[in-house]
Protein backbone atom coordinates (compact mmCIF):
# COMPACT_ATOMS: atom_id res chain seq x y z
CA UNK A 1 0.00 0.00 0.00
CA UNK A 2 2.85 2.39 0.77
CA UNK A 3 4.23 1.93 -2.74
CA UNK A 4 0.83 2.76 -4.24
CA UNK A 5 0.55 5.89 -2.09
CA UNK A 6 4.08 7.03 -2.97
CA UNK A 7 3.42 6.59 -6.70
CA UNK A 8 0.27 8.64 -6.37
CA UNK A 9 2.16 11.21 -4.33
CA UNK A 10 4.75 11.50 -7.10
CA UNK A 11 1.99 11.98 -9.67
CA UNK A 12 0.20 14.56 -7.56
CA UNK A 13 3.49 16.34 -6.91
CA UNK A 14 4.32 16.49 -10.62
CA UNK A 15 0.90 18.01 -11.38
CA UNK A 16 1.24 20.44 -8.47
CA UNK A 17 4.70 21.44 -9.69
CA UNK A 18 3.39 22.03 -13.20
CA UNK A 19 0.59 24.29 -11.96
CA UNK A 20 2.97 26.16 -9.66
CA UNK A 21 5.33 26.66 -12.62
CA UNK A 22 2.54 28.14 -14.75
CA UNK A 23 1.72 30.53 -11.92
CA UNK A 24 5.37 31.49 -11.46
CA UNK A 25 5.92 31.90 -15.21
CA UNK A 26 3.01 34.32 -15.49
CA UNK A 27 3.51 36.35 -12.33
CA UNK A 28 7.02 35.88 -10.91
CA UNK A 29 9.12 35.69 -14.07
CA UNK A 30 8.56 39.33 -15.11
CA UNK A 31 9.66 40.39 -11.62
CA UNK A 32 12.76 38.20 -11.90
CA UNK A 33 13.57 39.80 -15.26
CA UNK A 34 13.23 43.28 -13.74
CA UNK A 35 15.55 42.25 -10.88
CA UNK A 36 18.13 40.95 -13.36
CA UNK A 37 17.96 44.22 -15.28
CA UNK A 38 18.54 46.12 -12.03
CA UNK A 39 21.52 43.89 -11.28
CA UNK A 40 22.98 44.66 -14.70
CA UNK A 41 22.43 48.39 -14.24
CA UNK A 42 24.11 48.27 -10.84
CA UNK A 43 27.11 46.40 -12.26
CA UNK A 44 27.41 48.98 -15.05
CA UNK A 45 27.22 51.87 -12.57
CA UNK A 46 29.81 50.24 -10.30
CA UNK A 47 32.15 49.66 -13.24
CA UNK A 48 31.70 53.26 -14.36
CA UNK A 49 32.70 54.50 -10.91
CA UNK A 50 35.72 52.18 -10.90
CA UNK A 51 36.78 53.30 -14.39
CA UNK A 52 36.48 56.98 -13.43
CA UNK A 53 38.77 56.32 -10.47
CA UNK A 54 41.31 54.49 -12.67
CA UNK A 55 40.56 51.12 -11.10
CA UNK A 56 40.20 47.77 -12.82
CA UNK A 57 36.75 46.93 -14.15
CA UNK A 58 35.29 43.50 -13.56
CA UNK A 59 34.65 41.71 -16.89
CA UNK A 60 31.09 40.70 -17.67
CA UNK A 61 30.31 37.05 -17.03
CA UNK A 62 28.72 35.12 -19.89
CA UNK A 63 25.52 33.24 -19.06
CA UNK A 64 25.68 29.49 -19.58
CA UNK A 65 22.01 29.44 -20.55
CA UNK A 66 19.99 32.20 -22.17
CA UNK A 67 17.22 33.97 -20.28
CA UNK A 68 14.67 32.24 -22.52
CA UNK A 69 15.94 28.83 -21.47
CA UNK A 70 16.18 29.87 -17.82
CA UNK A 71 12.66 31.36 -17.74
CA UNK A 72 10.99 28.39 -19.38
CA UNK A 73 12.84 25.07 -19.34
CA UNK A 74 15.03 25.89 -16.35
CA UNK A 75 12.41 27.06 -13.92
CA UNK A 76 9.85 24.59 -15.31
CA UNK A 77 12.01 21.51 -14.80
CA UNK A 78 13.16 22.77 -11.40
CA UNK A 79 9.67 23.41 -10.04
CA UNK A 80 8.24 20.14 -11.39
CA UNK A 81 11.12 18.09 -9.94
CA UNK A 82 10.63 19.90 -6.64
CA UNK A 83 6.95 18.99 -6.77
CA UNK A 84 7.83 15.34 -7.45
CA UNK A 85 10.20 15.26 -4.46
CA UNK A 86 7.64 16.92 -2.18
CA UNK A 87 4.96 14.54 -3.46
CA UNK A 88 7.03 11.50 -2.53
CA UNK A 89 7.82 12.96 0.90
CA UNK A 90 4.17 13.88 1.33
CA UNK A 91 3.05 10.32 0.63
CA UNK A 92 5.54 8.86 3.10
CA UNK A 93 4.41 11.25 5.85
CA UNK A 94 0.79 10.50 4.99
CA UNK A 95 1.44 6.76 5.32
CA UNK A 96 3.06 7.27 8.72
CA UNK A 97 0.27 9.55 9.92
CA UNK A 98 -2.67 7.39 8.84
CA UNK A 99 -4.10 5.61 11.85
CA UNK A 100 -2.06 7.67 14.30
CA UNK A 101 -3.85 11.02 14.16
CA UNK A 102 -7.38 10.27 15.26
CA UNK A 103 -10.30 9.36 13.04
CA UNK A 104 -9.74 11.64 10.06
CA UNK A 105 -10.92 10.42 6.68
CA UNK A 106 -8.29 9.86 3.98
CA UNK A 107 -9.27 13.17 2.35
CA UNK A 108 -9.13 15.13 5.60
CA UNK A 109 -5.71 13.72 6.45
CA UNK A 110 -4.41 14.63 3.00
CA UNK A 111 -5.36 18.27 3.52
CA UNK A 112 -3.89 18.30 7.03
CA UNK A 113 -0.58 16.84 5.85
CA UNK A 114 -0.46 19.37 2.99
CA UNK A 115 -1.09 22.23 5.40
CA UNK A 116 1.58 20.92 7.79
CA UNK A 117 4.06 20.54 4.94
CA UNK A 118 3.46 24.07 3.68
CA UNK A 119 3.76 25.63 7.13
CA UNK A 120 6.72 23.56 8.31
CA UNK A 121 8.85 23.35 5.19
CA UNK A 122 8.15 26.74 3.66
CA UNK A 123 6.10 29.28 5.58
CA UNK A 124 8.07 29.24 8.85
CA UNK A 125 11.51 29.43 7.14
CA UNK A 126 10.07 32.11 4.83
CA UNK A 127 9.13 34.29 7.80
CA UNK A 128 12.75 34.33 8.99
CA UNK A 129 14.50 34.22 5.63
CA UNK A 130 12.05 35.31 2.90
CA UNK A 131 12.73 34.55 -0.74
CA UNK A 132 14.84 37.07 -2.65
CA UNK A 133 15.08 37.73 -6.40
CA UNK A 134 18.37 38.02 -8.31
CA UNK A 135 20.55 41.03 -7.39
CA UNK A 136 19.81 40.62 -3.68
CA UNK A 137 22.49 38.86 -1.68
CA UNK A 138 26.26 39.11 -1.74
CA UNK A 139 27.97 36.25 -3.66
CA UNK A 140 30.31 35.65 -0.72
CA UNK A 141 27.38 34.92 1.62
CA UNK A 142 25.73 32.19 -0.47
CA UNK A 143 27.08 29.36 1.70
CA UNK A 144 26.13 31.15 4.93
CA UNK A 145 22.63 31.94 3.66
CA UNK A 146 22.07 28.36 2.49
CA UNK A 147 23.26 26.99 5.83
CA UNK A 148 21.04 29.31 7.85
CA UNK A 149 18.00 28.49 5.74
CA UNK A 150 18.65 24.75 6.14
CA UNK A 151 18.94 25.19 9.91
CA UNK A 152 15.62 27.03 9.89
CA UNK A 153 13.93 24.25 7.90
CA UNK A 154 15.32 21.49 10.12
CA UNK A 155 14.42 23.45 13.24
CA UNK A 156 10.87 23.91 11.98
CA UNK A 157 10.54 20.17 11.34
CA UNK A 158 11.89 19.31 14.80
CA UNK A 159 9.53 21.83 16.40
CA UNK A 160 6.61 20.27 14.53
CA UNK A 161 7.56 16.77 15.71
CA UNK A 162 7.85 17.98 19.31
CA UNK A 163 4.48 19.72 19.03
CA UNK A 164 2.81 16.57 17.68
CA UNK A 165 4.38 14.46 20.42
CA UNK A 166 3.25 16.91 23.10
CA UNK A 167 -0.27 17.02 21.70
CA UNK A 168 -0.58 13.25 21.66
CA UNK A 169 0.77 12.93 25.20
CA UNK A 170 -1.74 15.47 26.52
CA UNK A 171 -4.76 14.31 24.53
CA UNK A 172 -6.16 11.98 27.18
CA UNK A 173 -5.69 14.53 29.96
CA UNK A 174 -6.82 17.70 28.17
CA UNK A 175 -8.95 16.39 25.34
CA UNK A 176 -8.09 16.55 21.64
CA UNK A 177 -9.02 20.22 21.17
CA UNK A 178 -7.03 21.59 24.11
CA UNK A 179 -4.11 19.26 23.43
CA UNK A 180 -4.01 20.49 19.82
CA UNK A 181 -3.92 24.10 21.01
CA UNK A 182 -1.08 23.27 23.39
CA UNK A 183 0.82 21.57 20.56
CA UNK A 184 0.37 24.62 18.31
CA UNK A 185 1.53 26.93 21.09
CA UNK A 186 4.56 24.71 21.66
CA UNK A 187 5.41 24.88 17.97
CA UNK A 188 5.12 28.68 17.88
CA UNK A 189 7.32 29.08 20.96
CA UNK A 190 10.02 26.75 19.65
CA UNK A 191 10.25 28.35 16.21
CA UNK A 192 10.11 31.79 17.82
CA UNK A 193 13.12 30.97 19.99
CA UNK A 194 14.98 29.59 16.96
CA UNK A 195 14.23 32.70 14.88
CA UNK A 196 15.46 34.94 17.68
CA UNK A 197 18.66 32.92 18.02
CA UNK A 198 19.55 32.91 14.32
CA UNK A 199 21.12 36.06 12.83
CA UNK A 200 19.48 38.16 10.14
CA UNK A 201 21.20 38.11 6.75
CA UNK A 202 22.32 41.70 7.17
CA UNK A 203 24.27 40.69 10.26
CA UNK A 204 26.57 38.34 8.35
CA UNK A 205 30.20 39.41 8.63
CA UNK A 206 30.69 40.10 4.91
CA UNK A 207 27.61 42.31 4.77
CA UNK A 208 28.56 44.24 7.89
CA UNK A 209 32.06 44.90 6.54
CA UNK A 210 30.83 46.15 3.17
CA UNK A 211 27.42 47.67 3.83
CA UNK A 212 27.27 48.37 7.56
CA UNK A 213 24.92 46.97 10.18
CA UNK A 214 21.67 46.52 8.25
CA UNK A 215 18.80 44.09 8.76
CA UNK A 216 18.83 42.62 5.23
CA UNK A 217 20.98 42.21 2.14
CA UNK A 218 18.70 44.40 0.01
CA UNK A 219 20.95 46.67 -2.11
CA UNK A 220 21.08 50.24 -0.85
CA UNK A 221 21.57 53.30 -3.09
CA UNK A 222 24.90 53.21 -4.93
CA UNK A 223 27.05 56.31 -4.40
CA UNK A 224 30.17 57.58 -6.09
CA UNK A 225 33.25 58.68 -4.09
CA UNK A 226 31.73 62.16 -3.73
CA UNK A 227 28.68 60.69 -1.99
CA UNK A 228 26.30 61.38 -4.88
CA UNK A 229 23.70 58.69 -5.54
CA UNK A 230 24.24 57.28 -9.04
CA UNK A 231 21.70 54.45 -8.76
CA UNK A 232 18.83 54.01 -6.36
CA UNK A 233 18.42 51.05 -4.06
CA UNK A 234 16.42 47.99 -5.02
CA UNK A 235 12.73 48.76 -5.61
CA UNK A 236 10.76 47.84 -2.46
CA UNK A 237 7.59 47.21 -4.49
CA UNK A 238 9.49 44.81 -6.73
CA UNK A 239 10.81 42.93 -3.72
CA UNK A 240 7.33 42.75 -2.19
CA UNK A 241 5.81 41.39 -5.39
CA UNK A 242 8.50 38.75 -5.77
CA UNK A 243 8.03 37.51 -2.23
CA UNK A 244 4.25 37.56 -2.59
CA UNK A 245 4.39 35.51 -5.80
CA UNK A 246 6.91 33.10 -4.28
CA UNK A 247 4.59 32.55 -1.35
CA UNK A 248 1.63 32.16 -3.70
CA UNK A 249 3.43 29.58 -5.84
CA UNK A 250 4.30 27.47 -2.81
CA UNK A 251 0.80 27.75 -1.37
CA UNK A 252 -0.62 26.69 -4.73
CA UNK A 253 1.76 23.74 -4.97
CA UNK A 254 0.87 22.38 -1.55
CA UNK A 255 -2.86 23.03 -2.02
CA UNK A 256 -2.93 21.16 -5.34
CA UNK A 257 -0.84 18.35 -3.86
CA UNK A 258 -3.26 17.87 -0.97
CA UNK A 259 -6.41 18.19 -3.07
CA UNK A 260 -5.24 15.87 -5.87
CA UNK A 261 -3.76 13.26 -3.55
CA UNK A 262 -6.90 13.13 -1.36
CA UNK A 263 -9.23 11.11 -3.68
CA UNK A 264 -6.36 8.94 -4.87
CA UNK A 265 -5.48 8.02 -1.29
CA UNK A 266 -9.12 7.29 -0.57
CA UNK A 267 -9.20 4.78 -3.42
CA UNK A 268 -6.09 3.04 -2.07
CA UNK A 269 -7.07 3.00 1.59
CA UNK A 270 -10.80 2.62 1.09
CA UNK A 271 -13.72 4.29 2.79
CA UNK A 272 -13.84 1.91 5.73
CA UNK A 273 -12.99 2.97 9.29
CA UNK A 274 -9.62 1.26 9.21
CA UNK A 275 -7.08 2.76 11.57
CA UNK A 276 -3.98 0.65 10.74
CA UNK A 277 -1.07 2.63 9.34
CA UNK A 278 -0.08 1.53 5.82
CA UNK A 279 3.53 1.42 7.00
CA UNK A 280 2.69 -0.85 9.92
CA UNK A 281 0.54 -2.99 7.64
CA UNK A 282 3.37 -3.36 5.14
CA UNK A 283 5.85 -4.33 7.85
CA UNK A 284 3.38 -6.86 9.23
Amino acid sequence: MVKSLVLRGVGAGALAGLIAFIFARIFAEPVIQAAIEYEGARDDARNAIAAAAGQAVDPAEADIFSRTVQANIGIGVGVILFGVAMGALFAVVYSLAWGRTGRQTPRQLSLLVALAGFVTLYLVPFVKYPANPPSIGHPDTIADRSGLYLVMVLGSVVAALVAVWAGQRLAERLGNWNATLVGIACFIVLVGVLMAALPSLGELRTNVEQYGNLATETPQPLRNPAGTIVLGGFDADLLYRFRLYSLGAQALLWAVLGLVFAPWAERVIGKSDRTTSPVAETVA
